[in-house]
């Protein structure tokens, strides 16, 4: 049994806020139509003005781009069309002069089958690469179960695919090996490959990365246990290995399931875009409940008003998954969007996404933004490009100016988005230029967002609302954002506040609702007090204003149900929800999580 190691997680994640950039889309300094890695680095004041302090960068390793880069050919070099190793150590450099980190993207499970070790392992004569992959013993044999591919290279067998045709897979062993070919989790095939990856993180964190988001991080042994249990061990062994070197190093799993990938020895694991079978986990039920990425129609995610979905659905599956992260010493993180989930617009629209965005910045864990969400770049219906077929729409190059003006720069060696995929040609295409010049835009919607900092600490609402409202009145979902001002230096009395994401309210208030005469709690009634523990002093208004026949919030006005209200107060102050992200970030403030007062 391999011992796991204990580590805590990196300081700097307490605090960090990640901008997710897709290289091949993002800037391009040179102007053959590609992003680069000058480029980003060239941005890194966008970045930072927008208030994010860390990067996670898609794949930048050398690789035929069978699979935009998810085809690994060469894990210690940069794909030239990014530019050179001595690029990246320069981008890692200059965002470390500015107090951000960067996190590469790991791809452990699979490689190119144009990569060394894999040409070496089809050959005939064995050598010491003849088990990195996991191969049949016969040119006949099928893999088992897994998918397969064979007729294709010298040796007498078939490989095994952990993706695309393109990605043979690592062998890290079989949980429990069946035939002669399947090799044992843990045996010394196993061990040598888990080395060769750990090699590789040694390599890119010794150049001065902060660490991995890690592809496909639970793909690693095969026919494994509920649970993981192989996996998460083979994690350990190689957490084990790389800790010690580099204490402060992060690693993010693509997982989905935090109390295994956290049991891993991850510092962090994504509450991933998945729905099988119609069926939505976490994300999918705030921001995308639909098949298709453009319909609005039928689609039930929570911030779409028109859905009628309360936020209690989401929270019950939520909780119990984050008090199990929190128990192990970890997180687990929303992500805006990412290179293979659609964007949310335009199916929702700007006030929405805003709304979205707010709430997930409130959340604890780690926020993730992925380029070009931070100005509401749409998600576009377009022919596949490099292996991403319906994730293409996504990987639209960054719109940093209008459509004419782009377009006039190409002519021009100029930082712009390149032309990888074809822009939004639409006159009304969000783009950055545009974004900063409007105070009210999405982008200082996030910018706002983003300026928080502080220390978590459990909320308490205890004196906050009135008595009448809590005792089996309502069921409240809130998000407690408190801290201390800083202004001009001083620091200013601790302030609160709470966006309440829903009120279920008693039996008795629900007949009221249904006979037409309450329809929702106004927020505009609710004075919230400050952290000191001053009462609310319109607690009477707000309870006579519940028994009123209330009109519809403008946001919630087609929604379908009653029970779900959002509501923005500041210190002792209350606004409407039309002025809900306008005030929200004005103090530097931290948000905390509050699960539900019966």
């Amino acid at each position: 049994m391999i011992s796991p190691s204990t580590h805590p997680c990196p300081q700097w994640l307490s605090n960090a806020i990640f901008y997710e950039i897709y290289p091949q889309s993002f800037a391009d300094s040179n102007g053959d139509g590609i992003g680069d890695i000058p480029g980003i680095t060239a941005k890194l004041g966008y970045i930072t003005d927008l208030g994010c302090n860390a990067i996670w960068l898609n794949p930048c390793f050398d690789s035929p781009f069978k699979d935009a880069g998810y085809d690994v050919r060469d894990y210690k070099k940069v794909a030239p069309r990014y530019g050179t190793n001595d690029d990246l150590a320069a981008l890692f450099a200059a965002a470390h002069e500015r107090g951000m980190h960067v996190i590469l993207d790991l791809v452990p499970g699979h490689t190119s089958e144009e990569h060394e070790w894999f040409r070496h392992s089809a050959e005939v004569d064995r050598n010491e690469y003849s088990d990195r992959y996991i191969w049949t013993d016969s040119w006949i044999s099928g893999g088992d179960g897994l998918p397969f591919i064979g007729g294709e290279t010298p040796r007498n067998g078939t490989y095994i695919l952990n993706f695309f045709k393109c990605q043979p897979a690592l062998n890290y062993g079989f949980a429990h090996p069946q035939r002669a070919w399947q090799k044992p989790a843990f045996g010394p095939e196993a061990i040598a490959t888990c080395d060769a990856m750990v090699d590789v993180m040694r390599f890119w964190l010794s150049l001065g990365a902060d660490g991995f988001r890690v592809d496909m991080a639970d793909s690693l042994v095969k026919q494994d246990d509920a649970g993981k249990p192989f996996t998460i061990r083979t994690w350990q062994y190689m957490f084990s290995k790389i800790r010690p070197e580099f204490p402060e190093a992060a690693f993010v799993s693509e997982w989905g399931r935090p109390n295994e990938s956290l049991e891993a020895g991850f510092d962090m694991d994504f509450y991933l875009d998945w729905r099988w079978d119609g069926i939505p986990n976490g994300y999918n039920m705030l921001l995308r409940n639909v098949d298709n990425p453009l319909s609005r129609d039928g689609d039930k995610s929570y911030f779409n008003v028109d859905s009628g979905t309360p936020i209690s659905d989401f929270l019950e599956q939520y909780e119990p998954q984050l008090r199990e992260a929190e128990h192990l010493g970890g997180t687990f993180n929303f992500i805006t969007c990412n290179h293979d989930t659609a964007r949310v617009a335009p199916r929702l629209s700007e006030r929405e996404i805003a709304l979205a965005y707010c709430t997930l910045f409130a959340m604890p864990g780690v926020p993730f933004i992925y380029y070009g969400d931070e100005i509401g770049m749409r998600y576009r219906d377009l022919p596949t490009k490099e292996g991403g077929y319906v994730r293409t729409g996504s990987r639209t190059p960054m719109q940093w100016q209008s459509l004419a003006s782009l377009n006039a720069s190409y002519a021009t060696p100029a930082i712009t988005g390149g032309n990888y995929l074809p822009v939004d040609p639409s006159p009304d295409a969000p783009n950055v230029a545009d974004s900063q010049s409007n105070k009210a835009s999405l982008w200082y919607t996030v910018r706002r967002m983003a300026a928080s900092e502080g220390e978590l600490r459990p909320p308490s609402i205890e004196g906050i609302l009135p008595s009448d409202l809590t005792q089996k009145a309502v069921r409240i979902r809130a998000f407690d954002r408190s801290g201390t001002s800083d202004r001009g230096g001083q620091s200013e009395h601790k302030q609160r506040t709470f966006a309440i994401t829903e009120w279920s309210l008693s039996k008795d208030f629900r007949n009221r609702r249904d006979q037409g005469r309450f329809q929702h709690f106004d927020p505009r009634y609710a004075k919230l007090c400050n952290s000191e523990g001053d009462r609310m002093t319109h607690s009477e208004q707000c309870r006579r204003q519940l028994q009123r026949n209330m009109p519809s919030l403008p946001w919630r006005q087609r929604h379908r149900t009653s029970e779900t209200a959002v509501a923005t107060t500041v210190g002792q102050q209350s606004y409407p929800l039309s002025n809900t992200l306008q005030t929200i970030g004005k103090q530097k403030k931290h948000f905390h999580y509050l699960t539900s007062i019966k």
